[in-house]
């Protein structure tokens, strides 16, 4: 995408320039050598002598060039105009964060147009590298801990823009939605693009009057001026980049609010067609699927809840914090309670405890699956304990299924079968080992010591032993670790039967559809 952002304009002073420190010119004699010459040292401030660029990317195992180094976010506030129409898209990004060094420049994530760029208030350099980085040099360097402000003024046509040979971007008949993972954000705002770095938002979009705006957190207000109308949303909760999300079209909007108080907002296309119903019967039982949710996981972490279904041809469902996505295709055999509480499941596993490296999926689909089959037990439908040795039995030995290793199953299995089926198998012969006391009590443990957090499969193996006071690293490496399926002597120590024959749950083929259309 050479040349979508124009280089910003980089002067270098010579040595015999005056040295400028903020609004003020400081001119230097020359002094003799040996400790006159430590003075002059001493007299440039320690950022521009010492300051570095920061990292173009996290490091991560899977994703390198994703997320920045030298710096923490706390806060994005985002202004945009979008004409559905056109799919013109206009903003302005505020970034609130902090220098985790002395930074000389710093990167952003980002994929669309920019016209200009300021730190701190002051015009800064910018240019565009790679497929997604926006490369920043500000005025002066910033001092390791100071707190710094960017804002990034941009426009583009966000379904044109391709990164990494795709797009995020979905164009609906009435709008558009930004919904993926493992990223969203490059299409529509700058961001620092790792679960690492969370952060809360403010989203404010202005769209043509008798369009709607949806994003997550609360609507704070709305207001109308000229045929656009303003929606300004907020997340007052930690949320990583690719958990935000923006919904541009025509819906209906349901309000409820719990037992709690928490508010619930759901949203439906308007042109949902055979799909509308069964879209309804789901989503809406968002607030009991919350409740239900609460009781095994520990309290809902954040200030609302919902769902949204916008009219896209995709496939999967997603995440999206506080009002996930889901496509509807989901719903074209009628109602799926089971996707519903696969998601929401993950405002505990995934959203509140987010991933510190993506190979640590496990602990995002591995638990959100596993809630499925808890709530098949409680519905009757079989139990977990029928699914797990349905699970086992349904594979043989030869299965490429059990190649895959849940806690580093390799980007390019990161949404594999068996990081959702092995996955929640791991779980069950967990409960198993340990009893239902210490395994509901390591459950709600984790979600609570992790709270706003990030983790990884270690750390939840470590926190497990501790709470149930054994040894568990035989049991993780037979079924999270080995590329092989686990021996009948290792399913009967978990308490999985190893039976060839097992009679399918009923909850069975509902799940399976789930995990097929949950891969991005």
């Amino acid at each position: 995408m050479g040349g979508r952002n124009q280089p910003g304009v980089h002067r270098v002073a010579s040595d015999r320039s005056p040295l400028r420190v903020g609004g003020l010119v400081r001119h230097h004699r020359l002094l003799v050598p040996g400790a006159a010459a430590a003075c002059l040292l001493l007299a440039i401030p320690a950022s521009a002598a010492d300051a570095t660029p920061g990292a173009p990317g996290v490091g991560d195992s899977y994703y390198p060039s994703y997320g920045n180094g030298g710096y923490d976010v706390s806060h994005y506030d985002l202004r945009l105009k979008y004409q559905p129409t056109t799919d013109r898209l206009e903003g302005t990004t505020t970034v609130l964060a902090t220098a985790t060094q002395d930074l000389s420049r710093f990167n952003l994530d980002f994929a669309l147009d920019v016209s200009e760029v300021l730190v701190g208030g002051k015009k800064a350099a910018f240019t565009a590298t790679g497929d997604h980085e926006l490369e920043i040099t500000p005025a002066a360097p910033l001092d390791k801990g100071r707190p710094f402000t960017v804002v990034v003024r941009y426009h583009g046509t966000p379904s044109k823009v391709e990164a990494s040979g795709f797009t995020a971007w979905l164009r609906t008949p009435d709008g558009a939605v930004a919904a993926g993972e493992p990223e969203s954000a490059w299409w529509w705002y700058p961001s620092n693009d790792h679960p690492l770095d969370k952060a809360t938002y403010d989203v404010s979009v202005a769209v043509p009057d008798g369009t709607q705006a949806i994003s997550n957190g609360t609507l704070q207000s709305t207001s109308s001026k000229l045929g656009w109308t303003r929606y300004n949303w907020r997340s007052a909760k930690p949320q990583a980049t690719y958990l935000t999300t923006l919904a541009v079209g025509k819906f209906d909007i349901t309000k409820d609010t719990t037992a709690s108080g928490l508010p619930v907002i759901n949203a439906y296309s308007k042109d949902l067609g055979d799909n509308a119903g069964a879209a309804r019967a789901s989503v809406e039982r968002s607030a009991e699927i919350v409740d239900w949710e609460s009781t095994v996981f520990g309290p809902y972490p954040f200030e609302a809840l919902g769902g949204y279904v916008p009219n896209v041809p995709t496939g999967f469902a997603l995440e999206t914090q506080t009002r996930p996505f889901y496509s509807p295709r989901q719903f074209s055999r009628g109602a799926n309670a089971s996707v519903v509480v696969h998601e929401l499941a993950h405002q505990w596993f995934g959203d509140s405890v987010s991933l510190k490296d993506w190979r640590d999926i496990w602990i995002n689909e591995g638990f959100a699956s596993y809630a499925q089959w808890l709530w098949s037990e409680k519905e009757g439908e079989g139990t977990a304990q029928e699914l797990a040795d349905y699970t086992y039995a349904s594979y043989p030995a030869d299965d490429p299924f059990w190649t895959v290793k849940p806690a580093d199953p390799g980007a390019e299995n990161q949404f594999h079968g068996a990081v959702y089926d092995r996955g929640a198998l791991a779980l069950q012969a967990l409960r198993n080992k340990v009893g239902d006391k210490d395994f509901f009590a390591i459950i709600k443990g984790w979600t609570a010591k992790n709270r706003y957090g990030n983790a990884s499969v270690r750390d939840f193996i470590t926190f497990a032993e501790k709470v149930s006071g054994k040894p568990l690293d035989e049991l993780f490496e037979t079924w999270l670790y080995t590329p092989a399926k686990p021996a009948a002597s290792a399913a009967k120590a978990a308490a999985v039967s190893p039976a060839k024959a097992v009679a399918k749950p009923k909850s069975w083929d509902r799940i399976q559809a789930t995990h097929s259309a949950h891969r991005h």
